[in-house]
């Protein structure tokens, strides 16, 4: 017989009814009973009056509320409720027939510097170029997107070559739902449905730059960006401004908003500029794009041996 235990969150509208049993395969969110037609149950759920949205994975089932009750007055009954749907041996979900051919996929979840962003990694290359989304507006070019934007604590998703990184709000801690969402991600992809939608290219033709900038982005691919990605991020190279001395770049995924990104940028990124391009002043302003201080050109280094960054970037620091 199934047992639930219930669990609070920080979201005082959302509580977890944990089991030790396995309920589903997947990961499933309802927002309203037409959305809940291959769920009994949780068309079931929705009768009841301040059922808002109802989560179901493979060991526990979250429930939002409306306002107009406080789960202490009802949460008891709820849960008796749902055991005793699921101990009459009732279909929690309706396996529909397909044809889809699952693929074996496994995911793994990182922590990176960022403590608001996890990496999921996937066995296998998801997208072929960077894509940053800060909405469900923006997200319409990746279905995978749309769908992580549906649960509530998703604020950006960041995509790049096998993994997606996550920046959750404040709402819940990642020990809440990691698991969550690690298996929705794992399923979506088993599922084989679209990450991408295909698109045009919009990424700025190299050949098309100066020999100053090339030497620059050379620099960024190079060193910089494979120790950005292992923290879940990216390093964009926007522009040179060749009156001002200055190079553009953007952080994008777990490193927006990290609290390490600036000490990153002043006394890592920019020390590599200063040193590969032969120059002893710098200048560097944090501004909504990053802006990086590169000296004039002065003559160009030819690029040592590959450093390790991370190892770098923290004795320049000291």
């Amino acid at each position: 017989m199934i047992k639930f235990r219930i669990v609070e969150t920080n979201n005082e509208n959302i509580i977890k009814l944990e089991t030790d049993d396995f309920l589903v395969r997947g990961s499933y969110q309802y927002e309203n009973i037409d959305q809940a037609k291959d769920s009994p149950l949780a068309q079931e759920l929705f009768y009841l009056p301040f059922i808002k949205t109802v989560y179901i994975t493979g060991t526990f089932i979250a429930l939002e509320r409306y306002s107009i009750v406080k789960w202490e007055d009802v949460q008891e009954e709820v849960k008796e409720q749902i055991e005793n749907y699921i101990n009459s041996g009732k279909d929690i979900i309706t396996e529909k027939n397909s044809d889809t051919k699952r693929q074996p996929i496994t995911i793994y979840a990182e922590s990176t510097s960022n403590p608001a962003v996890v990496k999921f990694v996937a066995n296998k290359r998801l997208v072929d170029k960077i894509y940053e989304f800060h909405s469900i507006d923006d997200a319409k070019k990746s279905p995978l997107a749309m769908e992580l934007f549906k649960f509530p604590f998703v604020k950006e998703v960041f995509l790049d070559n096998n993994y997606v990184s996550i920046t959750k709000y404040n709402i819940t801690d990642w020990d809440e739902v990691i698991m969550q969402t690690r298996e929705f991600i794992r399923e979506y992809i088993a599922l084989g449905k679209e990450v991408i939608v295909r698109q045009e290219d919009e990424q700025i033709a190299v050949e098309d730059l100066d020999e100053y900038s090339k030497k620059i982005v050379a620099i960024i691919d190079e060193y910089v960006k494979p120790a950005v990605a292992n923290d879940g991020g990216n390093i964009k190279f926007l522009g040179y401004d060749e009156k001002e001395d200055t190079v553009r770049v953007l952080l994008q995924g777990a490193c927006s908003g990290c609290p390490s990104s600036s000490i990153t940028l002043k006394n890592g990124i920019e020390t590599l500029l200063r040193e590969m391009l032969n120059s002893s002043t710098i200048f560097c302003v944090l501004n909504f794009a990053f802006l990086v201080g590169v000296p004039a050109k002065t003559g160009l280094a030819t690029l040592p041996p590959k450093p390790n960054l991370c190892k770098y970037i923290k004795r320049v620091a000291l």
